[in-house]
């Protein structure tokens, strides 16, 4: 047993990693903001101290982990390089991890958690999997031979793994705040994919994927096309989705998933392709698709009053247009209300026009204030801004949640990396 101290330890991968090392019998504890963030239930539940910032939380015996959010100046930080004591990165630590396991890293620039989850879950079915899920999930299996885990591009942390597999979900253009244009990315993922020691698996769809050159075998997923492995004949089935499976050019079974649109069904085939090249019970695997719960932040939904909401972590314009895709085929009978919080001024600012046309698949939008983030706490931008470009958007405030009340029986979804879930737990609250 060591002994760990997790400085930011409400971060969502340094929440998850935590929880991982608890369950395999190490002791854990560590520290952050007072503030409640929604990572840190499971933390509570396990029984995992957590502590406010504090240099006394510094002492003799820890190995201490710390978050990529936090400069050396940070003030537990500072002590502990201060005091010669050991202080990894999150994203070192979780390098030297895997090296235990045979490792799948889930990488792209959107759909990560969602794949993560379903491929943990799945794997689960058929073999013991210790995972760490970018929802700020983690479980640690002393007996697991598997890791699975989420593989994050910014500031190209997901340079550090050397993973056995490497599933790329999509490559695109996000966080402008540190990528230079689209080739910095596809550079980045590039190399990323070069590092895997067993085989990438992309999604086919994505002409990016074609620029990606590797020694290792690459496996292409995608609906009704020319990929390794496809999925054809989708339809919509109780309770969810349907459709059958070919692995280079032949049949091989139908699956079904408890969830709605294409993006889920490209996340599964995804999954399906590491239980394929893993030589997994494909019999175990089709059982353990039709009891995923989803992850958290991701489609999220309650029932009040007639009304489904839906809690999601959506920021980026093609995020958005996956999320409305999915209400759309779960719901099609319903109005669907967006509730909107940009994450980041750079982010807003770069794709101000595609958010609108993504938003703009809604019935009714309303856009609340821009969350700044650690990084940036002002631009040249506001909400206003996008709401300009919106017909019939609104921008909402703190004041004005009652206004959702006008839309009885709706679907209203409250998307944002930031808080957005302050203004969802209000309008519940009015609900109730």
């Amino acid at each position: 047993m060591e002994k760990f101290h997790f400085i930011g330890i409400k971060g969502a991968g340094m929440s998850a990693l935590a929880q991982v090392l608890h369950d395999l019998g190490h002791e854990v504890r560590g520290s952050d903001i007072d503030k409640e963030v929604f990572t840190e239930f499971q933390l509570r539940d396990k029984g995992i101290e957590i502590l406010p910032f504090d240099a006394d939380n510094i002492v003799e015996g820890y190995t201490y982990i710390a978050g990529n959010a936090f400069k050396d100046d940070h003030i537990e930080i500072k002590k502990a390089l201060d005091m010669g004591y050991k202080v990894v990165r999150y994203h070192k630590y979780l390098a030297d991890f895997m090296k235990g396991f045979t490792s799948i890293a889930v990488t792209g620039a959107h759909g990560k958690t969602s794949t993560t989850g379903l491929l943990s879950h799945v794997m689960n079915g058929d073999v013991e999997t210790t995972f760490l899920i970018g929802d700020g999930t983690g479980f640690g299996i002393k007996e697991s031979s598997y890791f699975t885990f989420e593989s994050c591009e910014y500031k190209r942390h997901f340079l550090s793994y050397h993973p056995d597999y490497a599933i790329i979900t999509n490559i695109d253009f996000d966080h402008p705040d540190y990528f230079k244009d689209l080739d910095d990315v596809v550079d980045a993922f590039d190399e990323m994919a070069s590092q895997a020691g067993k085989a990438v698996i992309a999604y086919g769809g994505d002409g990016n994927i074609s620029r990606i050159d590797v020694d290792v075998p690459l496996y292409t997923y995608g609906i009704e096309g020319d990929y390794d492995i496809v999925a054809s004949n989708i339809r919509f089935a109780e309770g969810g989705t349907q459709f059958d499976v070919t692995i280079g050019d032949e049949y091989r079974d139908t699956f079904k998933i408890p969830m709605f649109g294409d993006h889920h069904v490209l996340n599964s085939l995804s999954v399906i392709a590491v239980c394929y090249l893993e030589s997994l019970n494909m019999e175990n695997i089709k059982s353990a698709f039709l009891t995923f719960g989803g992850v958290k932040r991701r489609f999220s939904e309650t029932y009040i009053n007639e009304m489904v909401i839906v809690d999601d972590y959506a920021h980026h314009p093609k995020e958005i247009r996956a999320t409305l895709e999915t209400a759309r085929k779960k719901y099609p009978e319903r109005e669907i209300v967006s509730v909107f919080q940009p994450h980041t001024f750079s982010r807003t600012e770069k794709f101000l026009n595609e958010f609108a046309e993504a938003l703009n698949g809604s019935d009714k939008t309303y856009i609340v204030d821009i969350f700044g983030s650690a990084r940036e706490s002002a631009g040249n931008l506001s909400s206003a801004d996008l709401v300009e470009l919106i017909p019939d958007a609104t921008v909402l405030n703190d004041d004005d949640i009652s206004l959702l009340n006008n839309h009885p029986e709706a679907v209203i979804i409250f998307m944002g990396a930031g808080d957005i879930q302050k203004y969802e737990k209000r309008f519940t609250e009015l609900l109730s």
